[in-house]
């Protein structure tokens, strides 16, 4: 009997696979509570990764592709993302401070408490985004799109869409 259960153990267990911080960028990988500060990954393809309590700090992600992924609590502190695409991405409380995120596209978003404090948001995308409590004290919002779709953030629109 203990033969077989050992057998099972080692052979027969068909649960899902790990993945490890290790692995390449690819749509759906788990990148969950994995560190890739000062990476150079500009145009990574990343849609629906798990990249729950990851940091991404100092990065150049720039046009990566992050649409679906799910990052509750990721880090892209001073992180380059201009052009990236966050479309339908889950990122409850992640914190883009002093992130480059010019241009980038955060349609049908969660990001609720996130924080954009001092980030650079000129011409992004916010159209259905999902804002409670998010933090914008200090970004730069000039030409961004609101929630709405139709509202163009003014010049100067700084800490909140004018």
């Amino acid at each position: 009997m203990l033969a077989r259960t050992l057998i099972f153990l080692l052979v027969g267990f068909t649960g899902p696979a790990v993945a490890f911080c290790t692995d390449a960028a690819a749509p759906g990988v788990e990148w969950t509570r994995c560190l890739f500060d000062e990476r150079d990954m500009p145009e990574a393809s990343l849609a629906g990764a798990k990249i729950h309590s990851s940091s991404f700090k100092r990065a150049n992600l720039e046009k990566a592709d992050f649409s679906g992924a799910a990052g509750g609590r990721a880090k892209f502190i001073s992180a380059r993302l201009a052009y990236a695409t966050f479309e339908g991405a889950t990122l409850n409380e992640a914190d883009f401070t002093k992130a480059d995120l010019k241009g980038a596209v955060f349609r049908d978003a969660d990001l609720r408490r996130a924080r954009f404090f001092r980030a650079r948001l000129q011409g992004a995308d916010f159209t259905g985004a999902r804002l409670r409590q998010a933090d914008f004290f200090d970004a730069d919002l000039s030409g961004a799109v609101w929630t709405d779709g139709r509202h163009i953030c003014a010049p100067g629109s700084i800490g909140q869409c004018r």
